[in-house]
This record gives structure tokens, sequence and C-alpha cells, in this order.
């Protein structure tokens, strides 16, 4: 893993792309840290495994304040992608979309105005099942960001 200026951190909580994560960052040697609280139970041979407590986004702390300029940052949270972006790493969701500058405000104006409605008692569709293209989105996006050059 030397030589590599960026690492892949994954808010691994309730990720559903591990094994592509691992497959891709072993075969490109590129080291792959995996955030979890108490509550799950992970294991694996080639990522770093960070544990920490139950707190209330104890992970996405533990994670961004690992997260260093270039790094590529996987999670379905988008605050977290946000702080991501603003410490200068990549970001990617688990479905394969790359969160951006130009996408970044969209998707927080969403999930604000889904909380109102859900703090009102109303109800808005939730994320539908994965497919199989999502993970085949996902690979290709990664394989994007791996590809280029941190900014």
């Amino acid at each position: 893993m030397e030589g590599l200026d960026f690492k892949i951190l994954v808010d691994a909580d309730a990720c559903p792309v591990k094994a592509e994560l691992v497959r891709l960052a072993r075969d490109r040697g590129i080291e792959l840290v995996f955030f979890i609280d108490t509550s799950h139970i992970l294991e694996d041979a080639y990522a770093k495994i960070v544990v920490v407590g139950q707190g209330s986004d104890s992970v996405d702390f533990a994670l961004i304040n690992q997260t260093q300029k270039g790094d590529i940052v996987v999670t379905q949270d988008y605050g977290l992608a946000a702080m991501a972006l603003s410490k200068g790493a990549r970001a990617v969701h688990p479905s394969g979309l790359i969160y951006s500058k130009d996408n970044m405000d969209r998707l927080l104006f969403e999930r604000h105005i889904n909380a109102k409605i859900r703090r009102a008692g109303g109800r808005h569709r939730g994320p539908g099942k994965r497919k199989v293209e999502d993970s085949i989105n996902f690979e290709e996006s990664l394989k994007i960001l791996l590809d280029r050059q941190p900014e």
C-alpha cells in the first residue's frame, strides 16, 4: 500500500458493497478502512476495521476525523459525504452516485424536506430495494474515482 497518497474509508454499518470494496482495493493495493459501531461484527483479512461506540453519529465522526484530502469515502449519509467533500476528499454512494459540489446542495435540501415531512407525521417513499445494477454502478463509479487523480 506504499506510494498511494489516498485511502478508501467506508461507513460500513449498513454498507452493501463491502465485498466489491475489498476486491477492488486489494487488486489495486489501496488501503481500505471500514468503520463500524459496537453493535456490528465485521472481519476481513485485507481491510482495517475501526470499531467505535454506539453513540449518535459516532461512526461518522470517527471516519471524518481520519479523512484526508484525496481520500475516497463510501457512505449513504449525505451529511457525511458533504463533510468529506469539504475536506477535499471524494465521496461515493453504494448505488454509484458520485457526490460532488454540484449535487450536494440538492441532496441535502431533499433530506431536509423529507425530515420535515416525517416530523409533521407524514410519510414519503424510502429508497427502493437494492438491485444488481446498483452494485455494477457502484463498481464503475469507484473505478472512475480510483483512476482520477485527487484534486
